[in-house]
């Protein structure tokens, strides 16, 4: 059978043979043993309902032992014998354009040289899942490849509800992950009831097909570090020769070497997999990978003596790292972790002191013994990094739930009125006044074309158009304008591209959809194929995460979800193609909604309207929301968009003096 008939196959008619499981390749860690007697059967039930009756006799006890060795029921026997990657749009079966680019998304989403764990559909942070199993891929690319314009695929956590009549306005795809109700939102109802095959956690991307390799978050790293090192240096000093230290080299966190090269910094990555660490020096994300702790002491050195930039890969734990530095005496500047602590009893963070496949063996046999490790380790942790930072290294967490999980081990991360962290989010001190509060995030997009020459014209465009904004741009984001127009202009040169030709930049609303509309024009006159737009919900109006994006929110309103319901509900009707809602993301189940949308632009007028209309509600929702806050900076974005669209009418808070406030209640 061709790629083409596959595809429209869906399920297959024969049952196909059972499939080995490949060696060496980078598994995801076995879940939790959560379920009872009585549960494992109702899972291998749900399982069964996608096949007929004439296979379960065959499938059960296979389903059952992928359930017991894993700790989910993936269904290896139906992954497809075709390569996944994004293949050009054009080879895609499709009965219209925007269902084909949602095919080649999720194809890129599952690239083995994109995806974490390609053989369990998850893309990175260790569970951040496109599909729960096989048979719902092969459903979804089926209804993909035959649905009209005129039809809504509905997806519940990875399954495929089917096709409903809509219209042409609609999105062609809605997408939920992990919206359970709020009682049972806690890790271990995630562990239950994904086991169940019910729920699944899509992270941010991840469920969203919007996943582009680690470059979607080298951009944002970049200009986290690079404002980060603005915060503490002198004007005249340059990054070089001074220490960034992190861990995590896995998914998402492999983009921190490369972004401290491109902020022109030492930096230091610990990673206590090998694998992941052999793999992003080989995909050229980090300069250098060390084993030994002496060989890295040496190698710090000896940059720091010669103001050199380099990545160096540490295959070991960051704890070991931080704790030797200090006796050392090596200053490090900046400081911060970015493995994956909202998973932090499945393999998220390796405890400091047990050996890498021990920790995977307690993981599975002796959990609780492991989530004590955990916790031992993080108050090590902590207790190393206050050292530092009492000798001046800045520190700040970086979204990954570190000072949480830290906080509830009982280190101490806690300020003196023990309700706030002694350390900073990134988004409380750079992103959030910097960056989303003047309505910058991370905008980005994918040459559907597969065409490498695409992406260049597609910088060229966006570069471009930034530099005439920036000529009329006031002075409080000419800053912001600059970085980003650096940063695009040396994006080709810094290799990025994993999988899909794509491209990230930090724009606010003007810049997107006037970026957007040039593409849309160029599509317009052959120059470029078409080109599906998107964002990380890490952004500024997308997610309500109190320990993250909007950490920086001060008005008591930082643990409400309105802002990221109302945003997907208004991209919705105002013309993304698809739209996405995820309880989950960066700092872990029950902590964090975010949303996402997708957007193919083909050159016609229609597409030119769909895009100024969404791109504008998608940021300008965030803004008057921080506006409400009381944030300074976003009140003066959102005054801005007011006076350049007459039509935007947003509610403007009154500021309320303090000596009003200071008598009315007794202590």
């Amino acid at each position: 059978m061709t790629f083409q008939e596959q595809i429209l196959q869906g399920i297959p008619t024969e049952l196909p043979a059972k499939k080995a499981y490949p060696e060496g390749i980078n598994r995801a860690p076995k879940r939790k043993d959560i379920l009872s007697k009585e549960d494992k059967q109702l899972a291998v039930r749900n399982a069964l309902r996608y096949f007929p009756e004439a296979w379960h006799a065959i499938l059960a006890p296979e389903f059952a032992e992928e359930l017991k060795e894993y700790g989910r029921i993936y269904m290896y026997r139906f992954k497809p014998d075709y390569d996944l990657y994004a293949r050009p749009i054009s080879e895609y079966p499709a009965q219209c354009s925007q269902a084909a680019a949602i095919q080649l998304m999720i194809q890129n989403n599952l690239d083995p040289a994109v995806a974490q764990h390609p053989e369990e559909l998850i893309t990175y942070g260790g569970n951040g899942a496109v599909f729960q199993n096989w048979a719902q891929y092969l459903l979804t690319m089926k209804y993909l490849a035959t649905m009209t314009e005129e039809q809504t695929l509905h997806m519940y956590s990875g399954h495929p509800m089917g096709l409903f009549p809509s219209s042409k306005a609609a999105p062609r795809v809605v997408v939920t992950n992990g919206m359970m109700i709020p009682n049972y939102s806690q890790p271990d109802d995630w562990e239950k009831f994904n086991a169940l095959g019910v729920t699944q956690y899509g992270q941010m991307t991840a469920g969203s097909f919007m996943y582009i390799g680690p470059q979607g978050i080298v951009h944002g790293t970049t200009i986290t570090v690079m404002n980060a090192f603005r915060k503490i240096l002198k004007k005249e000093e340059s990054s070089s020769g001074k220490i960034f230290l992190t861990a995590g080299l896995g998914g998402m966190s492999g983009a921190q070497p490369k972004a401290g090269n491109i902020a022109g910094c030492i930096t230091v990555c610990a990673e206590v997999n090998p694998k992941a660490a052999t793999k992003r020096h080989q995909q050229g994300w980090v300069d250098e990978l060390i084993d030994s702790m002496e060989a890295l002491i040496t190698r710090v050195k000896k940059a720091q003596e010669a103001n050199e930039v380099v990545s160096i890969a540490y295959i070991g734990n960051i704890v070991e790292v931080w704790e030797r530095f200090d006796e050392e005496n090596i200053f490090i500047h900046v400081g911060s972790d970015q493995t994956s602590l909202h998973i932090p009893w499945t393999g998220g963070y390796y405890p400091v002191d047990v050996s890498y496949e021990e920790s995977n063996r307690l993981i599975r046999e002796e959990p609780e013994v492991f989530k004590e490790k955990v916790q031992e380790s993080l108050r090590r942790h902590a207790t190393a990094i206050n050292k530092h930072t009492a000798k001046g290294t800045y520190f700040f967490d970086y979204g990954n739930a570190f000072l949480l999980e830290a906080s509830r081990a009982g280190a101490d991360v806690m300020a003196e009125n023990q309700i706030d962290f002694r350390y900073p989010s990134y988004v409380q001190d750079i992103l959030g006044p910097m960056c989303f509060d003047y309505g910058f995030g991370p905008f980005r997009w994918v040459c559907t074309s597969g065409k490498p020459e695409d992406l260049d014209a597609t910088d060229q465009i966006a570069m471009e158009v930034l530099q005439q904004i920036m000529e009329v741009s006031p002075e409080e984001i000419q800053l912001q304008m600059q970085d980003n127009i650096t940063w695009i202009k040396n994006a080709k040169q810094n290799k990025m591209v994993v999988g899909s030709q794509a491209r990230i930049l930090y724009a606010d609303a003007e810049g997107r959809a006037k970026i957007a509309e040039a593409f849309n024009n160029a599509i317009a006159e052959g120059k470029i194929g078409p080109v599906v737009l998107g964002r990380d919900h890490h952004d500024v109006s997308g997610t309500d995460s109190p320990y993250r994006e909007t950490s920086n929110i001060y008005d008591g309103s930082k643990f409400t979800a309105d802002m990221a319901i109302q945003n997907v509900i208004g991209d919705s009707f105002r013309g993304a193609t698809w739209v996405s809602i995820h309880n989950g993301g960066g700092v872990g189940w029950g902590e964090v909604i975010n949303g996402g949308f997708g957007m193919l632009l083909d050159g016609t007028k229609e597409a030119e309207a769909r895009l100024k209309s969404m791109l504008f509600y998608d940021v300008n929702n965030g803004i008057a929301r921080r506006s409400w806050a009381r944030n300074k900076e976003a009140r003066f974005a959102i005054e801005r968009e007011m006076q350049r669209t007459p039509s935007l009418k947003v509610t403007l808070p009154h500021l309320v003096a303090e000596d009003v406030l200071t008598d009315l209640f007794e202590v």
